[in-house]
């Protein structure tokens, strides 16, 4: 078996309070292969962010390893981008300037980055729209621009923190379908963190159920529904509502109506 691309090893977290410390993480371990999709959905406080943070570099204080590729992933690198749920692009700057702006480290020449940024500009479907400024653009717009910006430095890893939290319904599944088709042109191993439990069923590969105070997994549901996912496929909502179960109660989960479908007698399937 391949060695993991990531790896969290006994991961704990800390934050220092008024009066002692909070445990905001305790002995999380996950692996996540090349080109994987992973979705971490738990509830409020149950430190998916901080884990994110730890990835991408923002936190260095923690407990535990953060590997990447078999090295400690210390501070943050081009191996890993990340998208934040508010687009947090700069108002005066143009939709290629703000993605310019993942390439602020980078050896490339200016004509270089100039042709990376109108690759990556038409990788989101944007390339007609790269003049334009924040104001002038959709919220669904937006977070192409801030997702592109995450992406034109080539990492390995993208990090997604409730990325499409603050849309509408519509273009929240528009992006969503959006991302999939980007990430498999990008061929980019993703991390995303969400509350939406159907947002994870349709894009991941693998959901990491959080248990919260402090965040520790409580289960990991691999998802073997083919894409296209139809959210209102059979196999689909009866995942969906074994998750929500996970995440709002405790006990095993019965499937809706097991119990009444075992006890009809065999003439009730009769045709």
């Amino acid at each position: 078996m391949n060695a993991p691309l990531v790896r969290f090893a006994h991961v704990g977290k800390h934050f220092a309070v008024e009066g002692g410390e909070l445990e905001a993480i305790r002995d999380f371990n996950l692996e996540i292969a090349d080109g994987e999709f992973i979705a971490i959905v738990g509830a409020s406080g149950c430190g998916k962010s901080t884990l994110l943070r730890l990835l991408v570099g923002l936190d260095p204080a923690y407990h535990g390893q953060i590997l990447v590729d078999g090295k400690a992933a210390k501070g943050v690198g081009g191996d890993r981008g990340i998208v934040f749920q508010e687009h947090r692009l700069f108002p005066w700057l143009t939709a290629a300037e703000n993605v310019a702006l993942g390439l602020a480290t980078s050896p490339l020449s200016p004509a270089q980055r100039q042709q990376r940024v109108s690759d990556f500009l038409g990788l989101v479907g944007l390339a007609d729209f790269a003049q334009a400024y924040p104001h002038q653009l959709s919220g669904g717009m937006s977070q192409r621009v801030a997702i592109a910006r995450g992406l034109v430095a080539s990492p390995r890893i993208l990090l997604l923190d409730e990325p499409f939290g603050a849309l509408d319904a519509l273009t929240r599944q528009q992006m969503q379908d959006e991302l999939l088709r980007i990430r498999a042109r990008a061929q980019v191993t993703t991390l995303l963190v969400t509350h939406d439990v159907e947002e994870a069923i349709y894009l991941a590969d693998r959901v990491v159920v959080m248990e919260p105070r402090p965040g520790r997994i409580k289960r990991i549901v691999e998802v073997t529904l083919p894409h296209p996912r139809l959210r209102n496929g059979l196999a689909f909502q009866q995942l969906r509502d074994e998750l929500l179960h996970e995440l709002t109660e405790d006990g095993p989960y019965v499937a809706p109506g097991t119990d009444y479908i075992k006890a009809l007698p065999l003439t009730a399937f009769a045709l």
